[in-house]
């Protein structure tokens, strides 16, 4: 076997959700450090169950490698004063650097003498460097919340109780804080033994597995659904399968055992999501299915152990759903007493905002947007406007005071109990949507209007208040709001004027004292650092991206499409010499007072040319635009060039008659006035 080392960090359980974010986080740690330590190494392996985290370096390098480097000082006249001896700054340069007189020596450089020491370093053990590079790793790994304990000045997610590191078969005593590494592990918590020393990699890995503890987590996860299925399979079902929830059952079992639990058949009454939802969110079980997708009361869990006394562990299991599920009958029951605009009023009693009112306030206010809301596509403004008066109200229902998961469910559940139109259910369950990043976006377009008008109503009445993201701040969510609208735009293909609906949404907060038009440039402002953010996920180029948002253009779905083709238009050899030709047009355009062209004081035959080459190109665009078709309108455009080079050679453009001069900067501020129905193409990098 190769060199290798084994980093194991044992804790106490901690947060399936927090898993895999410290694992790339310790990996690129340890990449970093080693790489500036001068450490060689393979591949590194990462492992992780609720109690451990592990790194396994592959052919890792024994010794740090020899460092030779050639540094340059200051220039001879002044490194050496008149009498020829060293100068403060020579020697301010040895001292930096570690040195003494006779480490260094003068070296031409052109013309000049510079003075010159060559710095050697003989690579020490690799031991010596992971005592000081694997407390690092660890200490600089981030938590949205971590903790301290045992008077500690460390944080972590959760305790750190042992370590184990190992060069091969040789222990490396890293000391993390007063916690020292050692070749004693731990197996699984109750069927493992308490310590456990191992003598290598391939020693550790038996003796874990020995002890209950199945360490790969991509191993666990495919246990996990092998026996799921097998499980669901023996009742005749199938599983519900959540890939998230799958992911975070493999990471709160370190040996996984599955059983199914019954629960009693009055329940499947109950709406699907509300059945789910204890199951999932609550009790991490996986509901099963059968063949014609219908709930059945059944649910899957997986042991963290074996199958002793399984049957007790499944009756504790169905005694804690059955109590969650008798709650959600009984909530549904009683909510159901009354319709769900019987709910509304009651949003008066909860504050959405202290200076923002309350829910009711905030119900509203998306009310009152969703009936003076303007758009040109396809939209039943009835449905928009009953799902927009009842999208909040069942926020102070039972159920959802008890399960806040299924906000907006339960809204469309009981709105379809009153006869509501199914349209006003589906808007009032997907204004939500999307409720994270990947997470579906509303298909109706109802929904999505509703989506955006509720988001837009929150950004723009947090930004009256001056309450903005900072840094990594962002208390209430503005952000993820934002992306949210960004996403079901583009996603969704919707055309809206985005600052048109912020100024309306502005007007709702007569309450507030703010600055409308300084309020509505910091939420463009704010959605176009998202959309550029977003923009670059999606490949597009950074000049792209600046040369889109710099037109006056706030049609977010128009800004994407265009920034997609202009991506793809840009990738041509000719770029360079096009974009050197319009760049002279931007610089000069900058100087005219005007766009006003006079025709009579044209008088060189290429700016006559030009002139009208550019009037027929400029209805071109008109066209071209109109019909968002950018590639050709770009096309057109780029016809110009030929006209612009004559035009450069063949006039001095700032001339000595102002007329004339002003007259040529009008044309050349008209050719990039109509650039900018397309892109500022002087934003485009092309060196």
């Amino acid at each position: 076997m190769s060199n290798y080392l084994l980093y194991e960090i044992g804790i106490e359980e901690m947060p399936s959700r927090f898993v895999e974010s410290t694992l790339d986080q310790l990996k690129e740690n340890l990449t970093k450090l080693l790489g500036e330590k001068r450490v060689s190494f393979g591949k590194i392996n990462t492992f992780a169950t609720p109690r451990r985290l592990v790194l396994v370096v592959d052919d890792i390098a024994l010794k740090q490698t020899d460092f030779e480097e050639e540094v340059k000082g200051p220039s001879k006249k002044i490194s050496l004063d008149a009498d020829g001896n060293f100068s403060k700054a020579a020697l301010g340069f040895m001292r930096g650097k570690g040195l003494s007189e006779a480490d260094v020596y003068f070296k031409n450089i052109g013309d000049d003498e510079y003075l010159f020491a060559t710095i050697k370093e003989v690579g020490v053990d690799t031991k010596a460097v992971l005592m000081e590079v694997l407390p690092e790793i660890v200490k600089s790994v981030v938590f949205p919340k971590s903790m301290r304990w045992g008077g500690k000045n460390m944080r972590f997610v959760r305790p750190i109780r042992w370590l184990v590191t190992m060069l091969n078969d040789e222990v490396v005593p890293v000391d993390l804080e007063g916690i020292i590494a050692s070749n004693i592990t731990v197996g699984h918590r109750f069927l493992g033994k308490k310590s456990i020393e191992v003598s290598g990699l391939n020693d550790y890995l038996k003796k874990l597995r020995e002890n209950y503890v199945i360490l790969d987590q991509a191993e666990r996860k495919s246990l996990i659904l092998e026996q799921i299925n097998e499980v669901a399979k023996s009742i005749n079902g199938k599983v519900d399968l959540d890939e998230d929830l799958l992911d975070e059952v493999t990471y709160i079992v370190e040996y996984p055992t599955a059983f199914y639990g019954e629960f009693d058949k009055e329940y499947i009454s109950l709406p699907k999501e509300v059945v789910k939802t204890p199951m999932k969110a609550h009790q991490r079980y996986f509901p099963v299915l059968d063949e014609n997708e219908n709930l059945m009361p059944n649910f899957i869990a997986v042991r963290n152990g074996n199958d002793y006394m399984i049957e007790n562990v499944k009756k504790g299991n169905e005694k804690v759903l059955e109590a969650r599920l008798a709650d959600a009958l009984f909530f549904f029951k009683e909510d159901t007493r009354n319709s769900l605009e019987h709910y509304r009023a009651k949003l008066s009693d909860v504050v959405f905002q202290e200076k923002l009112g309350t829910l009711l306030d905030k119900s509203d206010r998306i009310y009152n947007l969703a009936k003076n809301v303007e758009v040109d596509f396809e939209l039943n403004n009835d449905a928009l406007q009953r799902a927009a008066y009842l999208c909040k109200a069942d926020l102070v229902t039972s159920m959802v005071f008890e399960f806040d998961e299924l906000q907006g469910y339960m809204g469309m559940e009981y709105s379809k109990i009153d006869g509501e139109d199914p349209l006003v259910s589906k808007a009032i369950f997907e204004h939500y949507l999307p409720r994270f990043s990947g997470d579906i976006v509303p298909n109706s377009i109802e929904g999505s209007m509703l989506s955006i008008l509720d988001k837009i109503d929150t950004i723009s009445g947090f930004f009256a208040l001056g309450i903005q993201p900072t840094g990594s701040a962002d208390p209430f969510a503005l952000r993820r709001q934002c992306l949210g609208i960004l996403t079901i735009l583009i996603k969704n293909n919707i055309n809206l004027d985005v600052a048109k609906l912020v100024g309306k949404s502005l007007d709702e907060y007569k309450s507030i004292s703010f600055d409308k038009e300084k309020v509505t440039d910091e939420i463009i402002s704010f959605f176009n650092d998202r959309m550029a953010n977003m923009f670059k996920d999606f490949g597009i180029r950074y000049d792209v991206i600046d040369a889109v948002l710099s037109i006056d253009e706030k049609n977010i779905l128009d800004l994407f499409t265009r920034a997609e083709s202009i991506n793809k238009w840009i990738d041509r050899d000719s770029l360079t010499d096009m974009l050197v030709a319009f760049n002279r047009v931007s610089t000069l355009a900058e100087k005219a007072e005007n766009d006003k062209v006079s025709a009579e004081l044209l008088k060189d035959e290429s700016e006559k040319v030009l002139y009208s080459a550019f009037i027929d190109v400029d209805k071109d665009i008109d066209i071209f635009m109109a019909q968002k078709e950018y590639t050709k309108a770009l096309d057109r455009f780029a016809g110009l060039k030929s006209s612009i080079d004559t035009f450069f050679d063949s006039v001095m453009v700032m001339d000595e008659n102002e007329s004339v001069r002003n007259n040529r900067l009008a044309l050349l501020k008209s050719i990039y006035n109509s650039m900018l129905k397309i892109c500022d193409l002087s934003k485009i990098v092309y060196k």
